[in-house]
């Protein structure tokens, strides 16, 4: 067969064996990328007569050779294709172990640390470190001369407030500009139960709240919170409209507590913390009977997934 290169005569084989031989001396010196050796060794495998494999128009046998001489040089086809930096060509920027897997660059963790730790100082949990910190304050001001004095309390109602509408807003924009964060997950659930909890208990010692109202209140948060762990490894409780709307009615029902009111509007504060004590219960056993349903579910899946796999 006279006119055939030796390479295209030896057929597969022959083909493998060019491109090989090809790409050995460019990537011992490191001084030529992936892509080309790729394109050198299949014009070497079609002994130079298809152009088109500089154009991305090769035969099978030609990309087959450009992906082995990729993978000798140090690269990846799929570096080569995209046009992309193979590892290990950038002067050893990045080292290759035994098996090919490219460790990542020094200092690449500290980096990434870095962002993470830097990602807790979003305006979401800022607002939360804030309602931490009127924790104490409110309480203070709530009982400074006595706590009977109606510019104190109303002092402490402003704190009060100012907690609870940043409550309403740090959960949302943490969803909205994903800015959740372990802190935040951690932090925002103590700083509800911290608030609530002050004054509540400020109000009862103070005799202007029954401790049983406090104790329904605050027994029923931290059975819900307890429970939510408990359940974890099945799934999430979701919060409920019914939840929602019995947290903002304790807010307007404890902050009227917390006003020196007198006259029809103290009247009013009873009714409004009545349905608030109501609402509290019936999600409370809601959100039982959600965990109870959720971990049945969970351990259904997971019996059914191990008879999948014995299967």
């Amino acid at each position: 067969m006279t006119g055939v290169p030796a390479s295209a005569a030896g057929g597969p084989s022959g083909a493998r064996r060019a491109a090989a031989g090809a790409a050995a001396a460019p990537a011992a010196s490191g001084t030529v990328p992936g892509a080309a050796v790729g394109r050198a060794a299949a014009r070497s495998a079609d002994g130079g007569e298809s152009s088109g494999v500089e154009h991305g128009t090769s035969s099978g046998a030609g990309q087959g050779a450009a992906a082995d001489a990729a993978r000798h040089s140090g690269g990846t086809a799929a570096g080569a294709e995209d046009g992309g930096t193979a590892p290990g060509e950038d002067s050893g920027s990045a080292a290759v172990d035994g098996q090919g897997d490219a460790k990542p660059p020094r200092g690449a963790k500290l980096a990434a640390a870095a962002v993470n730790q830097a990602s807790v100082w979003n305006i979401a949990n800022l607002l939360t470190m804030l309602r931490l910190l009127l924790v104490p304050a409110f309480v203070a001001l709530m009982l400074a001369d006595g706590g009977y004095d109606p510019a104190w309390r109303s002092l402490a109602w402003a704190a009060f407030a100012i907690a609870m509408i940043t409550d309403l807003f740090d959960g949302h924009l943490a969803r909205t500009y994903n800015l959740v964060t372990d802190f935040g997950k951690i932090a925002d659930p103590i700083a509800d139960k911290a608030i609530m909890g002050a004054a509540l208990i400020c109000l009862s010692g103070l005799g202007d709240l029954p401790w049983w109202v406090t104790g329904v209140i605050l027994g029923r948060e931290l059975g819900i919170t307890l429970l939510r762990f408990l359940v974890i490894r099945y799934g999430v409780i979701p919060a409920s409209r019914g939840g929602k709307l019995k947290t903002l009615t304790q807010g307007v029902a404890v902050g009227m507590y917390v006003l020196a009111l007198t006259g029809w509007l103290a009247t009013l504060r009873w009714w409004v913390m009545a349905a608030a004590v109501v609402l509290t219960v019936v999600t409370g056993l809601d959100y039982v009977k959600q965990a109870i349903v959720l971990r049945r579910q969970g351990i259904a899946e997971r019996k059914a997934a191990l008879e999948e796999k014995e299967a």
